[in-house]
């Protein structure tokens, strides 16, 4: 097909951060880009997902550090501070709206076309739009991220799902939390630090089950600590309301739990690839309808890529941004090997404390190295928490495999370690030995330094 017949050189299905970066990179390096999105600007991660996230964590946070500074001898009044909600969604919701603009002012200066609508595949270089106008471009990006899901139990409907929990504007009195990962975790962290009582049902034995065992006992016991009751190995059967109207869940066995005044879904998240003519051209997809690409982000139909939530890759935006930076490179920017390397991506879960992980587990570590593996630990209470007396513990943890000791994983729990493990992650990308730590004078008093003082 000759270039004549195409209105643009990329078109990119799904504004969110992978998206937008797809689209970015592609219009710096020259290219004709058309990018079509429904909602907000910038996808889950701007507006139900990261930011608003993390806006609610650091109020979490701030209502944890006024319990310790009275338990330190500040005046705090009679009343403990409460969070005036309304006031602090205006204050979040300024802050996306400045995301949102500075967008908009990139996507114009840049040239790209944005198009408020959801584009369906009608062959491998043409979508057609929901307002009827069909696109044309040699290269077609599939950025559509996903959505979360809900239990199939009777009376789901009755709960909130992750993106509901962004509608609240106070904290229930009682809250249950249904699922084990990242958004079970940190919902309950956030709630239970702005008043609510908070209960995490669990269906199996552990929660994150992808961090190292160790860490996520510890943070289980750090969340006891702080008020909040896992329940494990709780099969849900269903959600029912009682006599008050409250929510009621009851499990396998028969026995109910509550009455709760919210339960919230983190059940996970399904990729947003259905009703966008995928399976029509024969794209290849999993059971669960992420989109199958390589690691050149290819789908199974030349021309057509992915990237991001609606791909089985880790579902981390930052992911889905570097994915994406690196295949526009690709195509392009002359970079024919341009590829992203999935090893060795850090993570951080914000939990109260925050965990964190990067590389290997210790279980990981031995499935692959066996008894080459040495494991070094630090547990201690941060100084903050241990002035004012607070049960809350940190724990550090090195995993080393080979004689040279080379650092395979790292694994930290406690305050600050969202911070800390950014730039030990570079240091593990190009090739960190327990000696190098070891060789590092310690800055002290800080956590950070039980990295470079372990024995």
């Amino acid at each position: 097909m000759s270039r004549a017949r195409h209105d643009f050189d990329l078109i990119v299905l799904g504004a969110g951060s992978g998206g937008l970066a797809a689209a970015f990179r592609a219009a710096h390096h020259g290219a004709r880009v058309a990018l079509l999105g429904e909602g907000p600007l910038g996808g889950t991660c701007v507006n139900v997902g990261c930011v608003p996230k993390k806006a609610m964590w650091l109020a979490a946070d701030l209502a944890h550090r006024m319990q310790l500074a009275q338990a330190l001898g500040f005046d705090m009044g009679t009343t403990a501070p409460a969070l005036d909600w309304p006031a602090f969604i205006a204050h979040r919701q300024r802050y996306i709206g400045n995301i949102h603009a500075s967008y908009q002012q990139r996507l114009d200066a840049a040239g790209i076309a944005l198009l408020p609508h959801r584009g369906r595949l009608l062959a491998p270089d043409s979508v057609e739009c929901s307002n009827g106008v069909r696109l044309h471009a040699p290269s077609i990006l599939v950025a559509t991220g996903g959505r979360p899901q809900r239990p199939s139990i009777p009376g789901a409907e009755r709960g909130i799902d992750s993106d509901g929990f962004f509608h609240l504007n106070a904290a229930p009195a009682r809250v249950a939390i249904v699922g084990a990962g990242y958004i079970a975790v940190e919902l309950a962290g956030v709630l239970q630090a702005l008043g609510s009582q908070v209960d995490i049902f669990v269906r199996r034995r552990r929660l994150l089950d992808s961090f190292d065992e160790d860490l996520t006992t510890q943070l289980v016991e750090d969340q006891r600590q702080h008020g909040i009751h896992t329940r494990f190995d709780s099969n849900l059967q269903s959600l029912h309301a009682d006599a008050s109207g409250r929510h009621v869940l009851r499990d396998a066995t028969g026995h109910d739990s509550g009455p709760f005044d919210a339960v919230i879904f983190a059940t996970g998240r399904k990729p947003a690839s259905d009703g966008i003519g995928l399976e029509a051209l024969g794209v290849a997809m999993d059971p669960r309808g992420h989109v199958l690409v390589d690691a050149f982000q290819r789908t199974s139909v030349a021309g057509i890529h992915a990237v991001g939530d609606v791909t089985p890759a880790v579902a981390l935006t930052p992911v889905a941004i570097a994915a994406a930076r690196r295949l526009m490179d690709r195509l392009f920017g002359g970079q024919a090997d341009a590829k992203l390397d999935y090893d060795g991506i850090a993570t951080v879960v914000f939990t109260h404390p925050p965990i964190g992980k990067l590389g290997l587990t210790e279980a990981q570590a031995r499935l692959r190295h066996g008894d080459a593996v040495r494991v070094y630990r630090a547990g201690f209470r941060p100084m903050l928490h241990a002035l004012a007396d607070s049960p809350q513990r940190s724990l550090f943890k090195l995993v080393c495999a080979g004689e040279d000791e080379r650092v395979v994983g790292i694994h930290l729990l406690g305050e600050g370690v969202d911070e800390i493990l950014q730039g030990f992650a570079v240091a593990m990308k190009r090739g960190l030995h327990k000696r190098d730590l070891d060789d590092t004078v310690a800055i002290h008093p800080t956590s950070a330094e039980e990295l470079v003082l372990m024995r």
